[in-house]
């Protein structure tokens, strides 16, 4: 007996651009088992590049909604025939690629409650969708819905007051308003809509799930505030779209025990929990433990920060969103496209390719830089939209070039200031206890977090840096 409580767990699924993946965690966090399905490498009938359709006006991106029910089929088999004990299993629950949309045909309701344990779930819900290829979160094919929707509630500035963030072509309410315009008999025949998250949570109910809060609040649908859908922004969209979505829930609720056909066909138990799924971005903010105050950045390709907030100020620049953790706070989001690869250019023009002599510039170069600053956007930025190489000099004057150890200098802390910057206008301020965590490639870098700390620790309240394997870089504790 006690060798199977040791095995007692919680399965953590994530529904993502490319793949679906599952964790097996026990009473102590420690993962046991892992596996995945990659959509171009194992289901190449459907025809992906990178787990997406590009159609021919490049803008337009989608992906097979079989797709993802088909491999969870296949990750499920494979759990199942390596042994895995699914009886053991308390609650699962897990994360979806952010503001992509399910449209559930009419009478799609009446198949989830009564599959058959015989068969997988391809074959019984391939004609249960009004929508085939769902929009994702790399289409952008919905400008002029995205003005409509604004101009609908007073501009932009008053959706982002409302929604937390101003009208995005990826979105999910701009996504729906383009379906009911373009494919009305589609619309007028979907029972209902889903987030990949909550799509992903509905097989596992065997019925609908709810929407949570977080991924919710990436819809330009939600009040953050009130945390109910805008009658005004569901109206700008498409008609009866409120009994379409159903009434969302906080992100840790328990939408209800898994559907009998996994307890029949793979032998979970009939007490299984099944708990709201949430979209990646609140899924990374839970994941890496974040408290009031804290900050994740990830130094990735782009980079991106994610924020505790408690009294946040919507801005037309980056998100907020309901927090996964504490419903009553919030949690904002920035997006920079010029990142690691804005780094790997000036490490290639002013440092030979090498992040030895990178790192060499930075430990000779005194911090401030001498008065010189740069902002380097080689390719058109989100937060803010600009493009081109910026360089200010100690008089303020622009300048064409800087002394290569400056530019290294120069863009490090040049990207960082802008990241504290329009984290600061959002409403995130330094608290006692602040925690900085970094992730991602640049953080393997020492010297590039010793400059990302010196920056985040211009305030009264100086916080602590922490790379991605926990190792404290740099404590700015007074």
């Amino acid at each position: 007996m006690a060798e199977r409580a040791a095995r007692r767990c919680c399965l953590g699924w994530d529904f993502s651009t490319q793949q679906v993946k599952v964790v097996a965690v026990d009473a102590e966090l420690s993962v046991f088992y892992e596996d995945s399905v990659q959509f171009d490498r194992d289901l190449v009938e459907f025809g992906t590049q990178g787990g997406v359709h590009v159609h021919k006006d490049g803008l337009t991106v989608t992906s097979p909604v079989l797709m993802w029910v088909q491999a969870l089929d296949i990750i499920l088999e494979k759990m199942k025939a390596s042994g895995f004990d699914f009886s053991q299993v308390l609650a699962l629950s897990g994360a979806g690629q952010q503001h992509g949309s399910v449209y559930w045909k009419t009478g799609a309701s009446q198949v989830l409650t009564s599959l058959s344990p015989d068969l997988p779930l391809r074959e019984q819900l391939q004609a249960c969708f009004s929508i085939s290829n769902c929009p994702v979160w790399m289409d952008s094919s919905t400008a002029a819905q995205c003005r409509q929707l604004e101009a609908a509630v007073g501009g932009a500035q008053a959706l982002s007051r409302l929604t937390g963030s101003r009208a995005y072509e990826r979105f999910t309410g701009n996504q729906i308003a383009k379906i009911y315009q373009q494919n009305p008999e589609a619309y007028s025949h979907t029972e209902r809509i889903s987030l990949v998250s909550s799509f992903a949570a509905s097989l596992f109910l065997g019925s609908y799930s709810p929407v949570d809060y977080s991924d919710g609040s990436g819809m330009n649908l939600l009040q953050i505030q009130d945390k109910v859908w805008s009658q005004a922004c569901l109206g700008a969209c498409a008609p009866r779209l409120e009994e379409k979505l159903g009434r969302p829930v906080p992100s840790c609720s328990v939408v209800g025990p898994i559907s009998s056909y996994f307890v029949q066909r793979y032998g979970f138990p009939p007490g299984c929990k099944v708990v709201a799924f949430t979209g990646d971005n609140p899924a990374s903010l839970a994941g890496m433990r974040l408290e009031e105050g804290d900050i994740a950045v990830s130094l990735g390709t782009s980079d991106t920060l994610f924020l505790w907030l408690q009294e946040p100020t919507p801005a037309l620049e980056g998100h907020i969103f309901c927090n996964p953790v504490d419903p009553q706070h919030y949690m904002a989001l920035l997006c920079f496209k010029n990142g690691s690869l804005m780094r790997e250019k000036i490490r290639d023009e002013s440092a030979s390719g090498s992040w030895s002599e990178f790192s060499k510039a930075l430990q000779s170069t005194e911090m401030g830089n001498g008065g010189n600053l740069g902002f380097y956007f080689d390719v058109m930025e989100i937060t803010p939209e600009i493009i081109g190489r910026h360089r200010f000099s100690a008089e303020n004057r622009e300048v064409s070039a800087f002394p290569r150890e400056v530019e290294i200098r120069a863009l490090i802390e040049g990207q960082f200031m802008a990241k504290k910057i329009h984290a600061e206008a959002l409403g995130y301020r330094v608290m006692p206890k602040t925690k900085i965590l970094a992730t991602g490639g640049a953080s393997h870098n020492r010297d590039i977090l010793q400059r990302w700390g010196a920056v985040s620790s211009f305030s009264p309240r100086k916080p602590a840096l922490y790379s991605s394997h926990g190792e404290q870089v740099q404590s700015y504790t007074q």
